[in-house]
């Protein structure tokens, strides 16, 4: 069990000083090129009711992808609530920093984690099963859980990296979307 802690702390530490030395005009470029990708996707094409992140400045921005879809698509973001994530509509004039520097959206409407039909899921890291390696407080993997949502996970080319520790805790995610690679993972 220690040996799976010490090697998500080496991996965070690495993918974080992958990310550390993008240029403005590579991210920017890459959230395009992932995004394009996910607007192609069927589950994104069928789906109504769509969970998002927030992107920090280290994630691929969400920014521009959530402009553009948000008159077609209704979209959610989640918000901190002690170990869980409330999930709230995305109303760009209701966001607030919130936990960990995120904007998150302000109000009471929480809908019920059943009644999304897609998550795209921010992480560290991706395998080629599915599994993710979060930033490790378990947030994700407890929102996860909760649903029957297709989950697609979306991040940088180095993100997609090969086995890692999975624990019987750690939801895994249906597809994985990078610049240059899409997987729809195999159960």
């Amino acid at each position: 069990m220690q040996e799976k802690i010490m090697e998500k702390r080496e991996l965070r530490r690495k993918i974080k000083q992958l990310r550390l030395m993008l240029s403005e005009a590579e991210k920017l470029s890459a959230a395009e090129e992932v995004f394009n990708q996910l607007e192609k996707n069927a589950a994104f094409m069928l789906a109504d009711k769509i969970l998002m992140y927030h992107s920090l400045p280290d994630e691929l921005s969400t920014i521009a992808f959530l402009e553009k879809w948000s008159k077609m698509k209704k979209f959610f973001l989640p918000r901190v609530n002690g170990v869980n994530l409330d999930i709230l509509p995305y109303d760009r004039s209701r966001l607030e920093l919130g936990a960990f520097h995120i904007e998150e959206p302000q109000g009471d409407d929480l809908i019920n984690p059943e009644e999304i039909e897609l998550i795209v899921v921010p992480a560290v890291a991706y395998d080629r099963n599915g599994n993710r390696l979060g930033r490790g407080k378990g947030f994700y993997d407890r929102l996860l859980a909760t649903t029957k949502a297709t989950k697609i996970g979306v991040g940088y080319d180095f993100q997609l990296v090969d086995g890692l520790p999975a624990e019987e805790h750690d939801v895994p995610v249906d597809y994985v979307i990078t610049q240059r690679t899409v997987i729809k993972v195999k159960r």
